[in-house]
């Protein structure tokens, strides 16, 4: 009974001996592998924070005057299509606007003009 305490003692212990010089050398260099990632990765999240933190103080001036141009974009200057008052009788300049021709183009152009915001605005379309 004495060897066989004696024994499992040696085996309880035994996970704790030191391996022989020649396997703890690759241990070693896996560990200073494992050391350098971890080293990488810290300097990358810092620098990532870093970055975010500057663009973040950049951006409030940044927003306020992304606010004001989009202020002074009007919508009509968005659309292709006239938004303006129409007169009590139509003159050619508003015809011309309406068309998207100028005043002054022929009866050929001013046709396919009409034909086309005719088709595109007709009811039974699609």
């Amino acid at each position: 009974m004495a060897g066989v305490g004696a024994s499992s003692e040696g085996l309880r212990y035994a996970e704790y001996v030191r391996a022989p010089t020649g396997a703890g050398e690759g241990q070693a260099e896996l560990d200073r592998g494992l050391a350098r990632t971890m080293i990488a990765v810290g300097l990358g999240v810092a620098t990532v924070a870093f970055a975010g933190r500057y663009a973040f103080h950049l951006w409030k001036p940044l927003e306020q005057t992304i606010t004001e141009t989009a202020k002074r974009i009007s919508n009509s200057s968005l659309s292709s299509y006239y938004k303006g008052g129409f007169e009590q009788k139509m003159s050619r300049r508003e015809a011309g606007l309406i068309l998207g021709v100028s005043p002054s183009a022929g009866k050929a152009k001013i046709r396919t003009a009409h034909r086309k915001i005719m088709i595109l605005n007709h009811p039974d379309k699609g």
